[in-house]
C-alpha cells in the first residue's frame, strides 16, 4: 500500500542510449519512469491483461497462434501470455537494457521468472521499429505496451511508432489476418484513422474501465488477407 508520505526508494537509475530509465520502490510497488515521465507499476496488471486477451479474441481461432509484444515494462503482459497455453509462442521485444536485468535476476524476476523459464517464451533486446523492419519472423498478433499512448510517447523517437509509415512496418510483420492491438492511457480517434490508412481494417477501439478517471483503452486493427 502506498500513502503520500511514502517517499520513493531509487533501486537502480541507468542512462542508455534512449535516456534515462529508473526502477523505484514507492511502498510495495515497483514503478519504472523513463526520461522522467511514469511508465508504469506492479499496482494491477489489468490492462496489460486485457490487452494480450483482446487480441487472442480478435483473432479467428487459428491453432497455437504467435505473439510479438513491444515493451517488457513490469512484465504482467508477458507473465500473462505465457500463462495462457492457447499461444504457441510469446516474443517480447525490449530496447532498455536495464528492463531486461531488472527481470533476470532483478528485482522485477519474481513477476516474470516463471514465464521466462516457459520455452514459448523468448526476449530480444531491440528497438521494436528496426525489429519490425529488419526480421524475417512473422506473428499472429503484434501487442503494444511501449507508451501512454499513441499521443504521449516517452521520447519523440517513439513518434513515428505511432505513423503510417510505422503502422506499416507492423503491419509486415503480421501474417494475412493477423492483429495489432495498441494500449493507451486515453481513446484516440485520430489513431484509429492512421491505421485506417495504414491499411488495416476491423479498427475498433475497446475501453478499459479504472478506478479513477478516463478509461484506459486498447485500439484494435487487423491485416487484410
Amino acid at each position: 500500500m502506498v500513502t503520500p508520505y511514502d517517499i520513493p526508494e531509487v533501486l537502480d537509475r541507468r542512462e542508455g542510449p534512449y535516456g534515462e530509465v529508473v526502477l523505484r520502490r514507492h511502498g510495495t510497488l515497483l514503478q519504472i519512469i523513463a526520461n522522467g515521465c511514469f511508465l508504469m507499476d506492479t499496482s494491477d496488471g489489468c490492462s496489460e491483461r486485457l490487452l494480450v486477451d483482446a487480441a487472442l479474441a480478435a483473432l479467428d481461432g487459428r491453432n497455437a497462434p504467435e505473439l510479438l509484444i513491444g515493451g517488457l515494462g513490469v512484465g504482467f503482459s508477458l507473465a500473462h501470455a505465457a500463462a495462457d497455453p492457447r499461444w504457441g509462442a510469446v516474443t517480447v521485444v525490449e530496447r532498455e537494457r536495464a528492463v531486461v536485468d531488472w527481470h533476470r535476476g532483478g528485482p522485477l524476476a519474481a513477476l516474470s521468472a516463471q514465464a521466462l523459464a516457459d520455452p514459448r517464451a523468448k526476449i530480444v533486446e531491440a528497438d521494436l521499429l528496426d525489429y519490425v523492419n529488419e526480421t524475417c519472423d512473422t506473428f499472429d498478433a503484434l501487442c503494444l505496451d511501449i507508451d501512454n499512448g499513441p499521443g504521449w510517447t516517452v521520447d519523440e523517437g517513439n513518434d513515428s511508432l505511432y505513423s503510417v509509415t510505422g503502422l506499416t512496418r507492423c503491419a509486415r510483420v503480421l501474417r494475412p489476418g493477423g492483429v495489432l492491438a495498441v494500449w493507451s492511457a486515453q481513446p484516440s480517434p485520430e489513431f484509429e484513422g492512421t491505421l485506417g490508412n495504414a491499411g488495416f481494417q476491423q479498427v475498433r477501439t475497446e475501453e478499459i474501465p479504472v478506478a479513477r478517471g478516463v478509461p484506459d483503452v486498447v485500439h484494435l486493427a487487423v491485416r487484410p488477407g
